[in-house]
């Protein structure tokens, strides 16, 4: 997707701060954190959304989430109290980019419900 945020800082033509790459995900800062740790955990190949992944492509989520892990265990997140993962699905969820994304937060206490 050319004109996509994350594709563009994948294909490193937009800079970002990586903290963890491999062949399918990469996992950045955000630039607008909502935490002391906010980390944005974003798989190479561009789907909108979860439930837009065929079948066939679900190994796309677990190597997501294997990212995920590889982050939380290199950052301590669970000595930090804990830590959350959102996905945000359209644009009433918060959804700012149409590419899926995980955020990672810790740092602080998480209201519940959140929003």
């Amino acid at each position: 997707m050319s004109e996509c945020l994350f594709c563009k800082i994948i294909e490193n033509k937009i800079p970002a701060q990586k903290v963890y790459e491999d062949d399918s995900s990469i996992v950045i800062k955000d630039i607008n954190p909502q935490a002391p740790v906010h980390y944005l955990a974003i798989p190479k190949k561009h789907y909108v959304s979860v439930h837009l992944v065929p079948p066939a492509e679900m190994d796309l989520l677990s190597k997501l989430f294997h990212a995920i892990n590889q982050v939380v265990k290199s950052e301590s997140l669970e000595s930090r109290g804990g830590y959350r993962l959102v996905i945000n699905s359209g644009e009433n969820s918060g959804q700012a980019v149409a590419h899926i994304h995980v955020h990672i937060l810790a740092g602080r206490k998480m209201d519940w419900p959140p929003g």
